[in-house]
């Protein structure tokens, strides 16, 4: 996946390197498989290096004892270990404060420690809910060995990639491009002026066969460092001009979007063609949900509805989101979606569950019940919201940031286990639901059917393929194996009898599963994924005529603006956190927003508008739209930069061109410029919009499945905006009649207005 992400990133027509290539064209052929980025990575032996000197611990301080509280009781905790994290808020470094390992965040004091030093940087970047992550982390980050060699040798720092996207996203490149692959936790070694040399994501502690281990990547690079510094330095610069000369967006003099319609169809035919049509999604496995493709197909189908091709399209989209609630990714005891299958069924998940994939499905599924009117996809948007508004939120509004895949089973032991807080033994059902089913075929129990209809086996339901840790032995992932008519059939009861008998069931189940240890919770609030989360609740608030999910809508509106918004500087924060016990706290030294974080609380902020029509949230839109523009518009060449572009620290300059887990910010933002120029009358929007989408003209021309929300944003400016304009009291019955049948109605290109009789005779006359 991370290989096709860099294809799609760099792969154009005056730049496409190989990993290879790439290699031969920074080293020299004749030192491509045998210079330093190379010998590094390659024949796992073990190196003695006089760099390697034996010194005290600094960093660390005695062990610390002390109370903390978990699940509601005190418990006592003593660390060996203690450095500097301790006293950060990121859950992530938070994570990382007890190990052997002298960490520092990322910040001018571990840059001047490694000038003054004349030490290379191992940066490890990662995040609070990341299976991975927490694997090295105990194999290699608790290691004393390891902490030593790392801490005597190198200014170490860990980052959390959800704080700063803007850091990771330029040394996931650099990954990207020199390994062919990518994710986290990514490993990447900087030479004191911030400039990778070599990088990677997740290492073994040990050797394993041909395979080094971490340990023995660090004596290579320790050797390298003393031995060939120049090369390595060398190699690092060459990467970076290629990387700014590869990543570069910007539009040709006298540009034009491309057509809209020609893009389109490329996008539907390149989809099409990944298409897996037994399960739905998009290629084999691992499946992820990519809601922004599913909502690209449903546009697409709105404007081509009597061709095939249009039919095509939105059965893709609305088979997809009906196997994906029926699957195992979907929590069907206490909602919500998982982050991904991987297998291609959508049964076994990885059971982490993200706060931006709970906003973008859920507007997906209240879309596909716009289009089917099947309240299924309706129910399923609802409980979505359900799970997000119990686990996922804060009393002051926001919306915390992930529940992770890992936790200490219900049977106790030291050590986490992924999934444990969510699978079922056979037995655990049997035991819970076993009364007996009042008129079923052969006295069956409520275990019985639920069993049957959820695929429960005694053995387990997990194929060993998809538990290569052996996790998940004799444990079941719950997945709808039919439907509830032929169970109904299956035990001689009526479909009433059946939903009945699986709903009180899956009460059950959930009660029993609070019981047991929870997964960590990262109560990290992002303004980025926090836009999302408004958007979600208010549009489905909207569709369904809900007023407590548009009541819970302005209170995320309302946390924004209180306390991730600094009025005085006129700059949005990137994150705060929740304490232990969830009092508010802020980022020290806060972190300045970045593009998405503008963008996606745009987005959110004129959807809570057509949701409410209360003028503040439109007025604030226009605010952030203006601040955005100064802090990120690309004079030259078109675009926004993600983050702001006179941070020395930051070495390349990126404008996201893909559409991934989360839309790409540029995509939101053409958008938003458009329907903020319809709001306003501002024809500078429009223009910038035009301006945007022709700076990712050879882009969208080429692999627009790259890019399905910009090309949406393209179809819009195509087909133009239809403004719905209704006349009448806000809270009259005709007037709430026909926003009710507005927003039952799929009309991706359209903005809504609502006047009174004087402001609109006013307005018009």
């Amino acid at each position: 996946m991370f290989r096709l992400a860099w294809r799609h990133s760099v792969c154009r027509d005056s730049f496409a390197l190989t990993t290879r290539s790439l290699a031969a064209a920074l080293l020299g052929p004749e030192r491509s498989q045998q210079g330093p980025l190379r010998s590094l990575i390659s024949n796992p032996l073990s190196y003695r290096s006089p760099v390697l000197q034996p010194q005290p611990a600094r960093y660390l301080s005695p062990p610390v004892c002390r109370s903390m509280a978990s699940g509601g009781e005190q418990e006592s905790t003593c660390h060996k270990h203690t450095n500097r994290l301790a006293k950060e808020r990121s859950p992530y470094l938070l994570q990382h404060a007890h190990n052997p390992v002298d960490w520092y965040p990322w910040g001018q004091e571990a840059f001047e420690k490694a000038k003054t030093e004349d030490k290379p940087i191992f940066l490890s970047v990662g995040y609070s809910t990341c299976h991975w992550c927490h694997v090295m982390e105990r194999e290699s980050f608790q290691d004393e060995e390891i902490g030593k060699i790392l801490s005597d040798n190198f200014i170490c720092i860990k980052l959390d990639r959800e704080e700063r996207p803007d850091v990771d996203k330029v040394y996931m490149t650099f990954v990207q491009a020199t390994s062919g692959g990518g994710g986290w936790p990514m490993s990447v070694w900087l030479t004191p002026e911030l400039k990778p040399f070599i990088g990677g994501t997740y290492f073994p502690p040990r050797d394993q066969g041909r395979r080094p281990g971490f340990r023995t990547v660090l004596m290579r690079i320790i050797e390298q460092w003393q031995n060939n510094r120049a090369a390595l330095e060398s190699s690092g610069e060459r990467i970076l001009v290629a990387l700014r000369k590869g990543t570069s967006i910007s539009a040709n003099p006298g540009g034009s979007p491309p057509l809209a319609p020609d893009v389109a169809n490329r996008c539907f035919q390149q989809l099409a063609h990944s298409y897996e049509e037994e399960y739905g999604g998009f290629r084999n496995a691992p499946k992820f949900p990519s809601p922004v493709n599913l909502m690209f197909l449903m546009s697409y189908w709105s404007v081509n509805r009597s061709t095939s091709e249009g039919v095509e399209a939105l059965q893709m989209a609305m088979h997809t989101l009906r196997m994906m609630a029926l699957g195992g990714i979907h929590d069907h005891v206490a909602q919500g979606f998982h982050r991904y299958s991987t297998d291609s069924s959508w049964h076994v998940p990885h059971f982490e569950k993200m706060l931006y994939d709970q906003a973008q499905l859920a507007v997906a599924y209240i879309t596909a019940f716009q289009v089917s009117g099947e309240q299924f996809y309706a129910d399923v948007a609802k409980n979505i919201l359900l799970y997000v508004s119990r686990d996922l939120s804060d009393k002051s509004g926001g919306f915390y940031s992930a529940e992770d895949a890992d936790s200490v089973p219900a049977s106790g032991g030291p050590d986490k286990r992924e999934g444990a807080f969510c699978v079922w033994t056979a037995s655990e059902v049997r035991e819970l639901l076993s009364d007996v089913a009042e008129g079923s075929t052969g006295g069956a129990t409520q275990a019985d059917i639920f069993m049957h209809h959820y695929g429960v086996k005694e053995q387990g339901n997990v194929a060993p393929e998809q538990d290569p840790q052996g996790e998940l032995q004799g444990q079941n992932v719950l997945i709808v194996r039919y439907s509830v008519e032929l169970t109904a059939a299956r035990f001689g009861i009526t479909v009433e009898k059946v939903n009945h008998l699986l709903a009180s069931a899956r009460a059950k189940m959930a009660d029993m599963r609070i019981t047991r240890p929870r997964p960590h919770l990262d109560t990290k609030m992002l303004a980025s994924w926090n836009g999302l989360m408004l958007s979600a609740f208010a549009r489905v608030g909207a569709v369904l005529g809900d007023e407590a999910l548009l009541e819970r809508a302005k209170q995320a509106g309302n946390f924004l603006k209180e306390h991730l918004w600094d009025s005085e500087t006129q700059t949005i924060l990137r994150s705060c956190c929740g304490g232990e016990q969830h009092e508010l706290q802020q980022m020290s030294p806060s972190i300045s927003g970045f593009l998405d974080d503008y963008a996606f609380i745009i987005c959110g902020l004129l959807d809570l508008y057509e949701a409410t029509f209360q003028t503040e949230w439109l007025q604030w839109a226009e605010e952030l739209q203006l601040r955005q523009d100064l802090l990120f518009w690309d004079d030259q060449g078109g675009g926004y930069f993600c983050s702001d572009p006179s941070d020395s620290t930051i070495l390349l300059q990126l404008k996201e061109d893909q559409d991934g887990a989360e839309p790409s910010a540029n995509s939101v933002s053409a958008s938003n410029l458009l329907r903020l120029s319809h709001y306003t009358g501002n024809q500078e929007w429009l223009q910038k919009s035009q301006q945007l989408l022709t700076a990712f003209s050879d882009r969208l021309a080429r692999v627009p499945i790259a890019l399905p929300e910009m090309v949406r944003a393209l179809m819009a400016q195509h087909y133009t905006l239809k403004q719905i304009v209704i006349c009448g009291q806000r809270d009259d019955s005709d007037t709430a009649g026909l926003l009710a049948a507005v927003n039952s109605l799929y009309l991706p290109f359209k903005i809504l207005k609502v006047f009174d009789h004087i402001t609109f005779n006013a307005t018009v006359g």
